[in-house]
């Protein structure tokens, strides 16, 4: 039996070598690379952002059923924007008595849910949540007595016409909203009572709609307190019905740059469509409820 072996052709070493990617290669993958983070990053952030805006939606709703079940159980009466006296009854303050600041991180009104957040007459209604009193977006922070950086307790504040007191430089004949079956215009589909105020605006509850000017007289319309702009610049809105959105803002003078520190409130703002926006879901002069 005659076995016949062949000779294999002689294998150079560099062909014995796995090939690599040239510096050519390698800058053309690192550049796809590139321009697939430059497009699919910003998806991200906004999807990211829009979470958070129904995340926040979510808290708004909640805390209106806490408002709603409040009324219910207090013959219709609704907690006050701000503590105040009405006809000898005393209307007590939704938030606790809570008074925020950039200012000093340290001080308990930006962190201690127990001195404020839980002594709010809606505590009782919320579940025990501290959660739905902020919006996730608002990165404004508190120090604890413990030296832990925490959530600010709150980035919510109340319409001052829905619960009172009224804003006297708006002039008299406007009407403050104190029993929930008073809602009969704009009506409680139009007429909201909680929003996230910016964290650079934000003190109080009391969230001021100067209606100084409604409806036809805008060289006189101010920002008394600036509204928050977290969600692509837009702000959360809860109704007196319990439906929650997210609205907007289309003029610049609305949303300024975020500041380190507090920045200055009762501003001139005329003819500004975001004020009147605004005021339009605020409340109305006494005749026009009746």
């Amino acid at each position: 039996m005659n076995i016949t072996i062949k000779n294999q052709p002689y294998k150079r070493r560099d062909q014995l070598n796995q090939k690599g990617f040239t510096l050519i290669e390698l800058l053309v993958v690192i550049a796809i690379i590139a321009i697939l983070a430059g497009m699919l990053l910003p998806a991200l952030s906004k999807a990211k952002t829009k979470a958070q805006g129904i995340l926040c939606m979510n808290n708004n709703k909640q805390m209106m059923l806490a408002w709603k079940f409040y009324s219910d159980d207090n013959e219709d009466k609704l907690v006050g924007a701000a503590s105040w006296s009405n006809g000898g009854r005393e209307v007590p303050n939704w938030t606790g008595g809570s008074w925020l600041t950039l200012s000093n991180p340290r001080d308990p009104n930006n962190w201690d849910h127990s001195q404020y957040t839980h002594r709010s007459p809606l505590w009782n209604y919320t579940g025990g949540s501290e959660k739905i009193w902020k919006c996730p977006s608002d990165r404004a922070y508190g120090i604890t007595s413990a030296g832990q950086r925490v959530p600010r307790i709150r980035s919510m504040s109340m319409n001052n016409w829905v619960g009172g007191p009224s804003w006297s430089s708006s002039g008299n004949g406007w009407k403050v909203y104190t029993k929930d079956s008073d809602m009969t215009a704009p009506g409680p589909s139009q007429t909201f009572v909680l929003i996230d105020e910016r964290e650079d605006s934000i003190n109080d509850g009391y969230f001021v709609v100067d209606m100084q000017g409604y409806p036809d007289r805008g060289a006189s319309w101010k920002i008394v307190d600036y509204p928050a702009s977290y969600h692509n610049g837009a702000a959360t809105f809860a109704f007196a019905d319990g439906h929650s959105e997210i609205h907007r803002w289309t003029n610049p003078r609305t949303i300024p740059s975020l500041s380190k520190s507090n920045i200055p409130l009762n501003v001139p703002s005329p003819n500004n469509e975001d004020v009147l926006w605004m005021q339009e879901r605020s409340t109305r002069l006494i005749n026009a409820v009746r």
